[in-house]
């Protein structure tokens, strides 16, 4: 949560503009409409941190840090995907038929 007290903060407008911010493709900046999305949609779940002042959404620096060390957490202990029914039982075959190969 951003507290207003010891963090800084900056209208979405502004804060597309912070050297905090990674460049992307063609070394832009991050979009105004990029920054909305992480708000309210986020990205695998997890939300830039807002808060709004006077009807202007307002983020922070450290908010958009946390945002970041959340999706580095998430994709550091991302699960395998999951396989199908029909995916598990293929491997089990392949499995039976490898050990009688070797014949044990």
């Amino acid at each position: 949560m951003i507290d207003i007290l010891s963090e800084e903060t900056f209208s979405l407008t502004q804060a597309a503009k912070l050297k905090c911010l990674p460049r992307r493709r063609g070394g832009k900046r991050p979009s105004v409409s990029t920054l909305w999305r992480w708000v309210l949609h986020g990205v695998h779940g997890v939300k830039l941190e807002s808060i709004v002042c006077g009807g202007v959404i307002c983020t922070s620096p450290q908010a958009i840090q946390r945002f970041f060390d959340n999706l580095t957490a998430l994709n550091s202990t991302t699960p395998p995907a999951i396989r199908s029914a029909a995916k598990r039982q293929r491997a089990v075959e392949q499995a039976i038929a490898e050990l009688e190969r070797e014949g044990v």
